[in-house]
């Protein structure tokens, strides 16, 4: 681990708890689907911490975000309040999205984050659009674009490549390479030379790096972030990791070999960064303590969701789209 975070500590300090932060709303939100106070899916981002973190720590409040169905780690490193999250998921009252949204869809404006998409690859399109904004209103924000690595086999990856560079947009592309798209191995039903390649064939420039090294993605993020603010256009970081778990809270991931999950364990964010602190002259006692003050924290916001009450059924009728009235063939004839 090499970069300017190393000479900082207590930023470390600081990016490691929101990471215990992300791991621990995870946690709790699989239980809560075990538990049925979730609706719809949950698809944990648990063992790819470090990226949301080490990227989100080089973006403005004022940057936008858009996401996949793994979105959670990326709100929360955003700025989303994981309070209100935690109501979103349960459907209550005070919700992002006043419980509308739910997991896959969890957004917050406020923060940037213009939202979690079920669609795969749909937030590529999603991020051009906003990123043709900020070049018509002459502002100087970014756009980062969140996509697994199955989602590059999608049209809309290779759309939003496309206008991106044609229009020489303010994006930055980045895939979370956790290899296995769903429950298939992604290398098997990828074909040529691989995401960063793809990139560049539309004259993209890409990287690829260690995405369980926050050091390396927090530098490598702060000169992308940079060099895209310049107008320097759009760019792709293409980050290696693993998901621990399966592709989503009742997945069991029996298809993966134990003895890969096993060595994935020993490489994964958390323990590594943990070890780094440890090395640099942070106590056990205080990271313990950390973490019990994470879990205290996350733990209250399941009770406050639990016992929240439910939407009035009105709301099922705002924010719908309202301007003008359809039109139908031969209508007033």
């Amino acid at each position: 681990m090499s970069s300017n975070l190393a000479n900082e500590p207590a930023r470390v300090v600081a990016m490691f708890r929101k990471m215990l932060l992300i791991r621990a709303f995870e946690e709790a939100a699989g239980e809560a689907f075990h538990a049925g106070n979730v609706r719809g899916s949950v698809h944990q981002y648990i063992g790819e911490e470090s990226i949301a973190v080490g990227i989100c720590e080089n973006l403005r409040d004022d940057d936008f975000l858009t996401s996949n169905h793994r979105g959670h780690g990326h709100s929360i490193a955003k700025g989303a309040d994981p309070r209100a999250m935690m109501l979103e998921l349960f459907g209550r009252v005070g919700g992002t999205s006043d419980g509308k949204g739910g997991s896959m869809h969890i957004a917050d404006f406020s923060v940037g984050m213009l939202g979690a998409n079920g669609v795969i690859a749909d937030g590529c399109t999603i991020s051009v659009g906003a990123a043709q904004s900020i070049r018509l209103l002459k502002q100087d924000r970014i756009v980062v674009n969140f996509i697994g690595d199955g989602g590059i086999n999608r049209g809309p990856f290779m759309e939003a490549l496309n206008w991106a560079k044609v229009y020489e947009l303010p994006v930055l592309f980045v895939c979370e390479n956790n290899q296995i798209a769903a429950t298939t191995t992604t290398r098997l039903v990828t074909a040529g030379e691989g995401i960063a390649k793809r990139a560049e064939s539309f004259g993209i420039p890409a990287i690829t790096i260690d995405g369980n090294d926050l050091f390396e993605v927090d530098s490598t993020t702060a000169r992308v972030v940079a060099e895209i603010r310049n107008g320097g256009g759009p760019q792709l970081i293409q980050a290696m990791t693993y998901r621990l778990r399966g592709h989503f809270a009742h997945d069991p991931a029996d298809y993966r070999d134990p003895k890969e999950v096993e060595a994935a364990l020993g490489r994964e964010p958390m323990v590594r960064t943990e070890a780094w602190l440890l090395e640099n002259g942070v106590g056990v006692d205080e990271i313990a303590a950390l973490k019990a003050e994470v879990d205290a924290e996350i733990a209250g916001y399941v009770e406050e969701a639990v016992n929240a009450p439910w939407p009035d059924g009105s709301l099922a009728f705002t924010d719908v789209q309202d301007v003008g009235a359809p039109a139908y063939p031969g209508e007033g004839r």
